[in-house]
């Protein structure tokens, strides 16, 4: 205001960067710039200013940053950088929020939700409702499904995301090509067990985070003190199986794309694209059952599509097997007793050993229900491994709702254990099987690679070896967050478990509380021994699928480490029987 109480407009200032940085830094977490000229220029929503180099562009603040009238004050000085606007995404940017934090998101799409916007609009949640949500952000009300629908769960998301005033942190359609670390020399042989951990900060190196403007294609360079990489595994790189030579895709005159295509097509389009056709889909998953169910509805019986299953799962009607809650049986500390636990003591060894036959007894009793009520034996789908060798993989799925009536009535046909498939010029043809599966459309329900996708973001080929140099080994993360060997980076939301929101969730909590110096992280040898603790549990109750990721039936355990670390109570429930019988789920950690 001027003398008189009058409001001064102030227009838009370009501000020269060598006046002004090194003032505004008192004020903000501004990192520092290394440019000491002004370009001159102005602002395109979210660039910033630096100097050229070899076609791109450096810069290491925002414009919206120094602009006057909106400039702010920051508590803490680090500058932290989080990939991907998903679910763990923004859990992350509320968590390093409430620290005093100013993070920046960079998000290549322009909507925040990451898998839930390209998820076929008939999916619904495969884990309840109570599982999967924000422990200080409950469903609300007027949502009275069990499995909401996509669009249900994509409202619930962004309704989160603007309770928290989140979404002005994020940089969209900014698109993160590589990580480069960057040191003094220091890290840059690592060796033996040198410590490159303890605290989250250090003074010693920066991360270079080169980001695409997908709109512009112009590219920019940060420089950051953190790294919150939360890229999933479920999106961007799809599993493509190999094909012998001339066999591939090529030799078949219809067209094969896989689920990912698919599930970027609305509705309308969707139906409009497999109608007529003989369609074949290559997967026996959840998005493989649900693109049958809608490519059944659109064609019927007359055009009934085909599903080529190479491994045949244990996927659930329901969670309530004989009508009692699946979740008496896995989530409760009772039930964590029958397993065996990474780093367990002689007390936990013996009481798994002795309940071994209710470990037992739990699987099958959840597998007779299944096979009773989907009539597996009937359709000669009985999977030969345990429930609890999916459960421990995090690979239960959901069957969609009237799916083996479907079966039953000819709309859908299922062909069993086929491993190895390719393609002729008419369909698909199976191994040991000379007449093919006609199709005019293929689709390869079949996953994504995405190991391949978390280690080809780091330029370094040491890191990249590190994420995903063994084969004996999933994500090699202590917490299922930190790479021991990789300094001032954390990855969320790759491991799995049960209930992956809230997963996510208190992960980042303990992320937050690291990065607020509430503890420091063990040597790189203890982190390492901890890891492996866990891939032998993966090992040992996942089987073949152990490479996963998956905490499994043990996400009490696990939620118990993070606890201890933060300094919490990792008992959250009230009395003897509440606290060992009772599922655990979000609310329990709400604070």
């Amino acid at each position: 205001m001027d003398h008189n109480g009058t409001p001064l407009k102030i227009p838009f200032v370009s501000i020269p960067v060598t006046v002004t940085l090194r003032k505004l830094k008192m004020l903000s977490h501004l990192p520092e710039f290394s440019s000491e000229e002004d370009n001159g220029g102005g602002c395109d929503g979210g660039s910033g200013r630096g100097r050229w180099v070899g076609g791109t562009r450096e810069t290491e603040s925002f414009c919206l940053r120094v602009m006057l009238g909106i400039l702010r004050e920051s508590k803490k000085e680090q500058v932290i950088a989080i990939v991907g606007a998903g679910i763990s995404g923004l859990l992350a940017c509320k968590y390093c929020l409430s620290k005093g934090f100013d993070p920046i998101v960079f998000e290549s799409e322009s909507s925040i939700g990451g898998v839930w916007t390209k998820t076929i609009g008939s999916t619904t949640l495969q884990t309840p409702k109570p599982l999967y949500q924000f422990s200080d952000y409950p469903w609300p009300d007027t949502v009275t499904e069990l499995f909401p629908d996509q669009q249900t769960v994509l409202e619930y998301i962004e309704s989160y995301a603007n309770h928290f005033d989140l979404v002005r942190h994020i940089q969209f359609n900014n698109k993160v090509l590589s990580l480069s670390y960057q040191d003094n020399g220091e890290y840059s042989s690592i060796s033996g067990e040198r410590n490159l951990w303890g605290e989250a900060f250090s003074s010693k190196g920066k991360w270079n985070v080169t980001v695409e403007d997908t709109r512009s294609l112009s590219t920019q360079v940060y420089k950051v003190d953190f790294v919150i990489v939360c890229l999933g595994r479920f999106s961007q790189v799809p599993n493509i199986p190999e094909f012998p030579p001339n066999k591939g895709p090529q030799a078949l005159e219809g067209e094969v794309i896989h689920s990912m295509d698919y599930s970027k097509m609305d509705s309308a389009a969707a139906a409009n694209f497999v109608k007529g056709k003989h369609v074949a889909i290559v997967g026996f998953q959840k998005s493989g059952m649900d693109i049958a169910m809608e490519c059944s509805t659109v064609n019927g019986v007359e055009h009934p599509c085909s599903v080529v299953i190479r491994t045949l799962h244990w996927n659930v009607p329901d969670y309530f097997p004989w009508g009692f809650p699946m979740a008496k049986l896995y989530l409760n500390r009772f039930s964590e007793l029958t397993v065996h636990k990474p780093g367990e003591g002689l007390l936990l060894y013996l009481m798994a050993t002795i309940f071994s036959p209710l470990r037992w007894a739990f699987s099958k009793f959840v597998e007779s229900h299944i096979r009773h009520k989907l009539k597996l034996s009937k359709h000669g789908m009985v999977p030969e491994h345990s429930f609890l060798n999916e459960l421990s993989a995090c690979l239960i799925s959901t069957v969609p709702e009237g799916f083996y009536d479907r079966v039953e009535e000819g709309s859908i046909k299922l062909i069993k254990k086929a491993e190895n498939f390719g393609f002729s010029k008419e369909g698909i043809v199976l191994d040991g099987q000379s007449e093919p599966i006609k199709s005019d459309l293929v689709i390869l329900a079949t996953g994504f690679k995405g190991i391949e996708k978390l280690k080809h973001i780091f330029e370094s080929p040491k890191y990249q070896e590190f994420i995903a140099g063994s084969d004996d080994f999933a994500v090699p993360l202590y917490r299922e967050c930190i790479h021991p060997r990789i300094p001032q980076l954390a990855i969320i939301g790759f491991s799995e478990s049960v209930a992956n929101l809230f997963t996510s969730e208190i992960r980042c909590r303990w992320l937050t509380e690291l990065l607020d110096g509430k503890f420091e992280l063990p040597s790189i040898k203890m982190m390492e021994k901890d890891i492996a603790e866990w891939d032998k549990y993966k090992k040992r109750y996942s089987k073949k699928y152990y490479r996963r990721s998956c905490i499994g039936a043990l996400h009490i355990w696990h939620n118990d480490q993070l606890c201890k670390d933060m300094g919490w109570n990792p008992k959250r429930k009230r009395g003897f029987w509440a606290e060992w019988f009772e599922p655990y789920g979000p609310l329990d950690y709400s604070v």
